[in-house]
């Protein structure tokens, strides 16, 4: 019988490294998924790669392992459009959507000016890279308590 290293219910765009850093975290911890364009390695001394996948279907397979948090107000923050830069708002209903359909009463997504979300992604427990071709594919989610 041939080997199979998918594990089951864990999408195959989830990295075992990914995984690992997943398990690693507590409440409270925030993990940024930027887009190819972001420079990760310059912010944030943990940075994973998961180029070939794009913002949302890595989002979809992180929410389907951990519950944003429901203590604050605001648990998942995006980048808003820096000098009037034009936004693609699929982006944004894209990663709405993957958010959905794990955690539909998660409260809206909240936009912050570039240089905070920065700031925060420098903080953040680890920040990864996808292959997010759309400018603005940047995300940060804040790690939940498991329901019971």
């Amino acid at each position: 019988q041939k080997e199979n290293n998918v594990l089951c219910g864990i999408k195959p765009c989830i990295t075992p490294e990914l995984l690992y850093t997943l398990a690693r975290m507590g409440h409270g911890d925030e993990l940024v998924l930027v887009d190819a364009y972001y420079p990760s390695h310059s912010k944030n001394p943990t940075v994973i790669r998961c180029d070939g996948v794009g913002g949302a279907e890595l989002l979809d397979g992180i929410m389907a392992l951990m519950n944003p948090d429901d203590y604050v107000a605001a648990p998942i923050i995006m980048m808003e459009p820096a000098n009037g830069d034009p936004l693609d708002p699929s982006v944004e209903a894209d990663f709405r959507a993957a958010i959905d359909r794990h955690w539909p009463k998660t409260p809206a997504i909240v936009k912050i000016d570039r240089q905070s979300f920065v700031l925060r992604s420098a903080e953040a427990f680890a920040i990864v890279q996808t292959g997010e071709m759309r400018k603005y594919g940047n995300i940060i989610i804040k790690k939940g308590v498991i329901p019971l």
